[in-house]
C-alpha cells in the first residue's frame, strides 16, 4: 500500500483545491443577481456554473478562461431568462483576481514544500493564474495551464502534457501524487494515465459537486483527505512513524 512519503512530486489541481472558487464565484455574481432580481439558491447558482463551464470547455477549448467564465455567465442568463451585458461578462471573467484561498492552503503549501517539488495542472490561464499564486505564498517548481496546453481537464492531452514534462527532467510517473477535489475534472484522467491520486475532499460536509460536474464513472483515490491541513497532519505523522524506525 502507498505511502504520502513515497512520492517525491506533488501536483495540484488549484480552483476548488487550494482556491476557494466557489466562494468567489459567489461574490463574484452578487450585485448581478441583486440587479435581475434572480430567485435562485446559492446552491442552484453553483451548480448551473458547474453544468455550464465543463460544456463551455469542451466547446471552445483554445479560448482562455476569462472567456470561457464570460461565456458561462451569458449561458446561466440565459437558462433564468435574465440579461448579463457586456460589462457583467467581462467582469466575471476577471473576477479569478479575487477568488480567495482556502486558509489551510498557503501554511500547507509552505510545509510541503520542504518535502515535495510543487507543480500545478490548472484549467485556468497563466496572468489569472499569478493572481491565485500570490494567494498562495509559494513558489511552484513547475505551473501547467490550459492556456499552455490548448485543451481543459479532463482532456487526458492535460496530464500526459504535464507528465511528458517531468519525464524530460527526470521525474517518473510513480514519483507523482496527484491531489485534486474535483473526481470529474482530476481523479478520473489521472488514474487513466497511471497516476496515483490524492482525495481533498473539500464539499464533504455538502451535498452534490457544487461547481464540479459529478463523476461519469467509478474512480478510487489513493488517498482521501477533508482539507489541506488533514493532508498534512498525515504526512507530519508518516515522517515520525519513519524516524521512529
Amino acid at each position: 500500500m502507498a505511502k504520502l512519503t513515497d512520492f517525491k512530486v506533488l501536483s495540484f489541481d488549484c480552483y476548488g483545491t487550494l482556491i476557494d472558487w466557489e466562494t468567489g464565484i459567489r461574490a463574484a455574481l452578487v450585485a448581478w443577481r441583486k440587479r435581475e432580481g434572480l430567485q435562485v439558491s446559492d446552491q442552484e447558482l453553483i451548480e448551473a456554473f458547474g453544468r455550464n463551464e465543463w460544456v463551455q470547455e469542451q466547446e471552445t477549448p483554445d479560448l482562455l478562461y476569462p472567456e470561457i467564465l464570460a461565456r458561462v455567465l451569458r449561458r446561466m442568463a440565459k437558462s433564468w431568462d435574465v440579461h448579463a451585458s457586456e460589462a457583467d461578462a467581462k467582469a466575471f471573467g476577471h473576477s479569478i483576481r479575487h477568488w480567495p484561498a482556502f486558509s489551510d492552503s498557503a501554511p500547507t503549501l509552505k510545509y510541503l514544500k520542504l518535502n515535495y517539488r510543487l507543480v500545478i495542472l490548472s484549467n485556468v490561464d497563466r496572468k489569472s493564474f499569478r493572481h491565485s499564486n500570490a494567494r498562495l505564498g509559494v513558489e511552484f517548481d513547475h505551473i501547467f495551464t490550459a492556456q499552455d496546453i490548448g485543451s481543459y481537464k479532463p482532456d487526458l492531452r492535460n496530464f500526459q502534457f504535464m507528465l511528458d514534462r517531468l519525464a524530460s527532467m527526470g521525474i517518473e510517473k510513480t514519483q507523482i501524487l496527484h491531489t485534486a477535489e474535483s473526481l470529474y475534472h482530476d481523479h478520473i484522467p489521472a488514474k487513466k494515465l497511471g497516476l496515483a491520486t490524492n482525495w481533498i475532499y473539500r464539499r464533504h460536509a455538502q451535498k452534490g459537486f457544487g461547481a464540479t460536474r459529478a463523476p461519469t464513472e467509478e474512480v478510487t483515490p489513493n488517498f482521501q483527505f477533508n482539507s489541506m491541513a488533514e493532508f498534512a497532519d498525515a504526512h507530519r505523522i508518516e515522517l515520525l512513524a519513519k524516524s521512529s524506525y
